[in-house]
């Protein structure tokens, strides 16, 4: 039933909730402000009723995220307050983030398009994403073996991601829908990336699991990504849907949904009183389990940075910026850039940006999620081998939690 809901938004070959795009959190502001400035205010989901809360209230709030945690950090930088209050109030304008991120995105008209707003065929889908994925494939044993020769499993996860983007292709037909190496692929990626995590980085972790404070910052955020990922995709609302024309009554299905190369059985279950819709399948439990544990780990090690005042140049940065706002820059949010691509630029401008980042056919979600795990996984084992160089300074690097 809500998954016939959700394909219908397209009015040619339909697009489901569980596509994802991304968006950098430099761009979300600016597109922000812009939205802010030149649009007039609307009610949520198009209906013509005022309600207490709009989409505007969630941009605000987003807004008032983003600019506390970047006040947080300069003064945390000039010593204006201590690194463990520091995580504190950051913990807390991400979550007021996410919370405005999720209103928004619940609050804001679908945007519906036709194939004739279509920047370019899904003719070209295909070649993009076949050449595409063998160039990873190609490019991760070249540098595999001049860069990382005794650490095949860097090369392993390369071509393991590679075929992530190639496959929908290389299974002609709807066989790839239920054929074994697309399940292979998908369960394979975490037990690689954990191996890798534990192999390079796990010592590290452990002694900065550890620390109790920069353990809470980790799995907050952890958690805190894992709700923004499931509500921005649709598998998760606790907004009610107005007009869409869902029977008002508790509904729980089990249903064989497309989602990350292969079909899994999906439970969807509908509460209207609450109101609440959610659906779970062993695809989306792996992928935002996945990107949201690398982004706690993250933010775990950079909370331990800065507990000891540790000063790293791209661990404090770069590592950093994916444990504060890495949910923005994750391939997770692809209707949500749409919206906020329509609020900014109106319908016309914006198609392209809806059909590039939602379509179904699109090889550009498989695109981010490889990107953000390859982004995720090589800031942390960085950031870890940083701290292992014995040149750093003993009073910076990091140690066990006392």
């Amino acid at each position: 039933m809500l998954s016939d809901r959700r394909q219908s938004k397209d009015q040619s070959n339909g697009w489901s909730l569980e596509q994802m795009g991304s968006v950098r959190p430099l761009s979300l502001l600016l597109m922000t402000l812009l939205a802010v400035t030149q649009i007039p205010v609307v009610s949520a989901h198009g209906s013509t009723e005022t309600s207490v809360l709009t989409q505007w209230h969630g941009l605000a709030l987003v807004f008032a995220g983003i600019s506390f945690v970047g006040g947080v950090v300069l003064f945390k930088r000039r010593s204006r307050i201590s690194p463990t209050t520091a995580i504190y109030a950051v913990s807390a304008g991400i979550t007021v983030t996410a919370f405005g991120a999720i209103l928004f995105e619940g609050l804001s008209p679908d945007p519906v398009y036709g194939a004739s707003a279509m920047p370019f065929p899904r003719s070209w889908y295909q070649p993009i994403a076949l050449g595409t994925g063998f160039l990873i494939m190609g490019l991760s044993f070249l540098i595999g073996r001049l860069r990382w020769p005794n650490r095949p499993r860097y090369t392993f996860l390369g071509m393991l991601l590679g075929a992530w983007i190639s496959y929908p292709y290389l299974i002609p037909g709807t066989a790839s829908d239920t054929h074994p190496l697309g399940y292979a692929i998908v369960l394979g990626t975490p037990v690689l990336v954990g191996y890798i995590i534990w192999k390079d980085a796990g010592s590290v972790l452990r002694a900065v699991y550890r620390d109790r404070v920069a353990r809470g910052f980790g799995i907050g955020v952890t958690i805190l990504t894992a709700i923004f990922f499931t509500t921005v995709t649709g598998y998760l609302t606790f907004l009610p849907q107005e007009g869409t024309g869902i029977p008002h009554e508790t509904a729980i299905t089990v249903q064989s949904v497309s989602y990350q190369l292969v079909m899994w059985p999906t439970l969807e279950v509908y509460l209207p009183h609450i109101p609440l819709f959610t659906a779970a399948s062993p695809g989306v439990i792996i992928v935002v389990a996945m990107l949201s544990v690398l982004i706690g780990l993250n933010a775990m090690l950079i909370a331990r940075h800065w507990r000891i005042e540790e000063q790293a140049g791209m661990t404090e940065t770069t590592a950093g910026s994916a444990a504060v706002i890495g949910s923005c820059t994750c391939g997770c949010c692809g209707p949500l850039v749409a919206k906020i691509a329509v609020l900014a630029a109106g319908p016309s401008i914006a198609a392209p940006v809806y059909w590039v980042f939602v379509d179904t056919a699109s090889p550009l979600g498989a695109l981010f999620i490889v990107a953000s795990t390859v982004l995720f996984v090589g800031t942390l084992i960085y950031s870890v081998e940083t701290a292992r160089r014995p040149d750093q300074d003993q009073s910076t690097s990091i140690r066990p939690a006392d």
